[in-house]
């Protein structure tokens, strides 16, 4: 599966997240848009406590790179990072680093 919207019953956003979002202006509308459409492009999956994944998505057409750790058997997803990749360091899609 190659989103994360069916494994994510419950969102949990980190302070750092929630730091983030503000110094960066990402709503949590734009989260819930970019968890409801966007793909996985890449799995960490030895991150702890849970396994992590970086997802790609749009909100309003700005690109957005989230850094979500999923608690599979309580379908729980923690929101770790939210940020608007750097066109300068990943490729015209935004799916890969220079």
């Amino acid at each position: 599966m190659n989103s994360v919207y069916f494994r994510c019953r419950e969102l949990i956003y980190s302070d750092h997240a929630i730091n983030q979002m503000f110094n960066r202006d990402i709503t949590t509308g734009d989260i819930e848009e970019v968890i409801r459409l966007g793909e996985i492009i890449n799995n960490y999956p030895n991150d702890k406590p849970f396994p992590s994944c970086l997802v790609l998505g749009f909100a309003t057409k700005r690109p957005l790179h989230l850094v979500i750790a999923i608690n599979e058997p309580e379908s729980k997803c923690v929101i770790i990072t939210a940020y608007e990749p750097d066109p300068k360091l990943w490729a015209e899609n935004f799916k890969f680093k220079i």
